[in-house]
């Protein structure tokens, strides 16, 4: 979903660095794996082809904060039913 976000902490030897993967636009998403020692985190689109990847090494990766956009389908949840047109 546009705006999905990753942020990803590295140790870069004496300091560390901070790295941000966004979702730039609607109807990509954010996607994250952990392969063979290896942080793989990519923006991927609806039909599942990767745009851009960003690629770290699992033992110096400090943290890695996903941050979804939060879901404006919250409005559905309340509501009410619909009648019967029966009755």
């Amino acid at each position: 979903m546009k705006g999905d976000r990753v942020e990803i902490v590295v140790d870069a030897g004496d300091t560390t660095r901070t790295y941000e993967v966004v979702a730039s636009r609607a109807g990509r998403r954010v996607e994250t794996a952990v392969r063979r020692g290896v942080v793989e985190v990519s923006e991927v689109t609806r039909s599942g082809s990767v745009v851009r990847t960003a690629r770290f090494m699992a033992t110096r990766v400090l943290a890695l904060v996903e941050q979804p956009v939060p879901r404006e389908h919250a409005s559905e949840e309340e509501r009410p039913l619909r009648e019967d047109p029966k009755s």
